[in-house]
């Protein structure tokens, strides 16, 4: 989806915990969610 919006060079980090001390920590765990973080570059 990001190459076809015209961003090249895309790199996606590792897996972060993004739910820790939340309300929804305990479903975020047993559905394996995790945040990513994105970095690309648009060509001018």
């Amino acid at each position: 989806m990001m190459e076809d919006m015209g961003f090249a060079d895309i790199e996606i980090g590792p897996p972060v915990d993004t739910f820790g001390g939340a309300n929804g920590e305990p479903n975020a765990r047993a559905l394996e969610v995790f945040g990513y973080a994105f970095r690309a570059v648009k060509p001018a």
